[in-house]
């Protein structure tokens, strides 16, 4: 009867990180995508740029962002249906480190597709209006012309008009981007630049020289470790929502501190302090290990006292 019932929540919990994952990185995948599509077209005068290209960057991207989100919802709800958290624990350590290594290589073989460039068309028509802080550029000629003739604009002085926009070494004047979307939040960038560099982390241990499969496994592996022991954070109350926010607060600690060790300097200070006794590429697993350890020891000794703390009550 347990068996079964475990089997049933086991299954449903197969089914609910398997939607949540793909459904968050297929939404921010297009997301990634687009925003770089704007990143691309407000640059002027216009550059060609290749599909697969921002369709691996977006990919690579979208994949870390993934992989935290959908273990913190699919942990939520191991915490709220109260499911066995050793087999929910395992089933989503399998569940994500399988995802996270069909999406790389997925992603690498898509990098191997032939080029297809996409032609660079101007946004916008002669008088165009470019603002920057207070000042301000009004485009005379086509948008896609580096010489072409403006007028500038500044705070507190005549207008300047410039036929020939010539820089230092007789270079073109670069033009502001076009002002098509505001700048984010520093707190949506920050996190935005977390998961860059942590996608980025990942790409490297999968592409680069020296790398491939198994160092990217052992890096992943340890993460995903790492991240399903923090499942006692979603169930400290009796408040699902509370503990869901808590266990985004966490997770956000465990990106930054991700950022943090994979960082030129700490891992520079870490080999001299190792001196080579463990390859560079294990150090940062084996801390995630490490954590995760002390985590899963932490819950299993607080769970057996609370229930020893239970039986004197009783």
């Amino acid at each position: 009867m347990l068996v079964s019932i475990l089997m049933k929540n086991i299954a449903r919990l197969v089914l609910f990180f398997t939607l949540s994952f793909a459904g968050i990185f297929v939404f921010t995948a297009t997301i990634r995508f687009l925003h770089m599509r704007i990143d691309v077209i407000r640059v002027l005068p216009p550059q060609n740029s290749r599909v697969e290209t921002e369709l691996l960057a977006a990919a690579r991207w979208a994949l870390s962002l993934s992989l935290y989100s959908s273990l913190l919802l699919s942990l939520s709800y191991t915490a709220r249906r109260r499911i066995f958290a050793p087999a929910a624990m395992l089933c989503l350590f399998i569940l994500a480190s399988a995802a996270s290594l069909g999406i790389t290589i997925g992603a690498g073989r898509l990098s191997r597709l032939s080029s297809s460039v996409i032609p660079a068309r101007p946004l916008g028509n002669p008088g165009l209006i470019l603002t920057q802080a207070d000042n301000a550029m009004v485009l005379i000629q086509n948008p896609a012309e580096e010489w072409g003739s403006r007028v500038v604009s500044i705070p507190g002085q005549p207008l300047i008009y410039q036929e020939v926009p010539r820089g230092p070494d007789n270079q073109p004047i670069s033009l502001p981007p076009i002002p098509f979307r505001t700048d984010a939040a520093w707190v949506f960038q920050s996190i935005d630049i977390d998961f860059s560099l942590a996608s980025g982390q990942l790409g490297r241990r999968f592409d680069s020289p020296g790398s491939g499969i198994i160092p990217f496994m052992a890096y992943i592996c340890a993460l995903v470790f790492l991240l399903v022991s923090l499942r006692f954070v979603l169930g400290l109350s009796k408040w699902p929502l509370a503990n869901l926010f808590l266990g985004a607060l966490v997770f956000r600690g465990i990106l930054s501190l991700e950022t943090f060790l994979i960082t030129p300097e700490f891992q520079e200070i870490l080999n001299n302090f190792l001196e080579d006794l463990i390859p560079p590429s294990y150090t940062i697993p084996l801390i995630f290990v490490f954590l995760g350890f002390f985590v899963c020891l932490y819950t299993v000794l607080s769970y057996l006292v609370r229930r020893k703390e239970l039986k004197e009550t009783l």
